[in-house]
């Protein structure tokens, strides 16, 4: 995929990013980080733009760190039910191999 330039504004200032990702999404991002700094500086006016971003950042790792280990813990799941139902069709396979087992005996 082509990467194409997009500006964003973020707290006045513009910033130009190469992207592979769509111009929609990388607005919609830059807009969030915007809306999320300029909400910190509002509840602390004393704090500075760089301030504003670290704790942004740490916030924005935070959910990251629990998306993973939340996606790791699915995974965990799924590997489970797979070996289950693994268990339960070699089950199902052996009991089938005894019932006809039995039936071609009685007959």
């Amino acid at each position: 995929m082509v990467a194409t330039r997009i500006k964003l504004e973020i707290c006045g200032s513009e910033y130009i990013l190469s992207s592979t990702d769509s111009e929609e999404y990388t607005l919609k991002l830059g807009e969030r980080l915007d809306r999320e700094i300029n909400e910190i500086l509002t509840a602390a006016p004393a704090a500075s733009i760089t301030s504003a971003a670290v704790l942004c950042a740490l916030s924005y790792l935070d959910e990251l760190e629990k998306s993973r280990a939340s996606v790791d813990n699915m995974r965990v799941q799924i590997k489970d039910y797979l070996d289950d139902a693994a268990k339960a069709r070699l089950e199902v396979e052996n009991l089938k191999k005894e019932l006809a087992s039995l039936s071609a005996s009685v007959k």
